[in-house]
C-alpha cells in the first residue's frame, strides 16, 4: 500500500524547517507558498531566499506550487505553517475538499475571524473530525532545525496512530518527536507562550534583568496552567516540554521573534514601528488580543496577558504597566 503523502502550506521559516524535516523521510512532498519569487529560487538555487537560506533542498523530492489546491490534492496529511492572521484568506482559495484530509497545524496563533485556535477553526468551519486534526509544537526553533542542532517536537492528536505517523516522518538524528493526546492544551500553550515571550522582551527592553525574567517565566507557566484549565480541563503535566519547555525557549532565545518584538516595545518603539522593523510576524501580537477577550468569558487570573494587552492595544506605557505588574508577581 502506498504511504500517505504530505503537503506543507506556507513559505516562512517554520514551513521551511518542516519541509526540510519531511524530506529526510519522504520520497516526495508538496510545498505551497504564495511567493513566486521564492518558488523560482528554490527550483533553481535549491534554497528559500527569504527564510533559512542555508538549508539546501533536493528538488527531486519537492512538488513546488503557488496553487494551494494542487498541494492539497496531492497530500493525505497537510501541515499548515502560515501566520494565523492569513489562514482564513488562504483557505478561501480552496476548491479542493478538505473533509477526507488529515490536518496538522504548526500555527502558533488564534484565527482572528473566528477567535478560535486553529484546530477548533478547522473542526467548526470545515467539519473536520478532531481525530483528523493535530498540532505540531515545540520546544523547537526553525533556525536550530536549519543548523541540525538537536531539537524536540511534540505531536498532538486524539488519534495516537496519526500522531505517531507524523512524528516518525519528522524524526531524524537531530529531531526527536514525541506524541500526546492533549491537542487543545498544547495548541493553547503554543499560543500563550508567544504572549509571555512578548512580556519577556518588554521586560528586557525596559532594563529588567535575569532575576526578574526568572520570576516572570515562573509566573507565566502558572498563569498558562490556570488559563488552559479554564478552557479545557483534563489531566496534563504543565511542566512537560510541550508547555514549559516551549515557553522557556520562546521567552529566552535570541531566535524568538516575539521576544524581539517585545524588546522593541520596551525600548520605546510604537507597535506599528516595531512591526515595520521586523521582517517576520510576531504571532503573540494577535494572540494577546484574542486571549484577553477569550478570558473575559473564562475569567482566569492572567495579569501578564492583561499587561501585554493594555500595552499593545490600549496604548498604555510599558514602564508604568510593568511597574504595576511587578506587584502582582510572586
Amino acid at each position: 500500500m502506498e504511504k500517505p503523502k504530505f503537503a506543507v502550506i506556507g513559505g516562512g521559516s517554520w514551513a521551511t524547517a518542516i519541509a526540510k524535516m519531511l524530506c529526510e523521510n519522504q520520497e516526495k512532498i508538496a510545498w505551497y507558498m504564495r511567493s513566486s519569487y521564492a518558488l523560482e529560487c528554490i527550483k533553481h538555487q535549491k534554497h528559500n531566499p527569504n527564510y533559512l537560506s542555508s538549508v539546501q533542498f533536493d528538488n527531486t523530492k519537492l512538488i513546488l506550487t503557488n496553487d494551494i489546491n494542487e498541494a492539497v490534492a496531492f497530500a493525505d496529511y497537510i501541515i499548515f505553517a502560515i501566520p494565523s492572521a492569513f489562514l482564513n484568506s488562504e483557505l478561501e482559495k480552496l476548491t479542493e475538499d478538505l473533509s477526507n484530509k488529515i490536518i496538522f497545524s504548526a500555527i502558533k496563533g488564534i484565527v482572528p475571524e473566528t477567535s478560535l485556535i486553529v484546530g477548533e477553526h478547522f473542526h467548526t468551519i470545515y467539519n473536520i473530525p478532531y481525530d483528523n486534526i493535530g498540532v505540531l509544537t515545540g520546544p523547537c526553533h526553525a533556525e536550530e532545525v536549519a543548523m541540525e542542532r538537536l531539537s524536540y517536537l511534540t505531536i498532538a492528536c486524539s488519534d495516537r496512530e496519526k500522531a505517531k505517523y507524523v512524528a516518525k516522518n519528522l524524526s531524524s538524528y537531530y529531531i526527536k518527536a514525541k506524541t500526546t493526546d492533549d491537542i487543545i492544551g498544547t495548541e493553547y500553550a503554543a499560543v500563550l507562550k508567544n504572549i509571555y515571550s512578548i512580556a519577556a522582551g518588554i521586560a528586557h527592553g525596559l532594563g529588567y534583568g535575569d532575576n526578574f525574567q526568572a520570576v516572570l517565566m515562573s509566573n507565566a507557566i502558572r498563569e498558562m496552567k490556570k488559563f488552559i484549565r479554564k478552557v479545557h480541563k483534563m489531566k496534563r503535566n504543565i511542566n512537560n516540554s510541550a508547555y514549559l519547555g516551549d515557553l522557556l525557549v520562546t521567552g529566552y532565545s535570541v531566535f524568538s521573534r516575539n521576544r524581539m518584538f517585545g524588546n522593541m516595545i520596551g525600548k520605546g518603539y510604537t507597535v506599528k514601528s516595531a512591526q515595520m522593523e521586523m521582517s517576520m510576524i510576531a504571532e503573540g501580537y494577535y494572540a494577546a488580543k484574542s486571549a484577553y477577550h477569550l478570558n473575559e468569558e473564562h475569567k482566569a487570573d492572567t495579569p501578564i496577558i492583561n499587561a501585554v494587552y493594555r500595552i499593545l492595544y490600549e496604548g498604555k506605557e510599558a514602564k508604568a504597566e510593568f511597574k504595576k505588574l511587578t506587584e502582582k508577581l510572586n
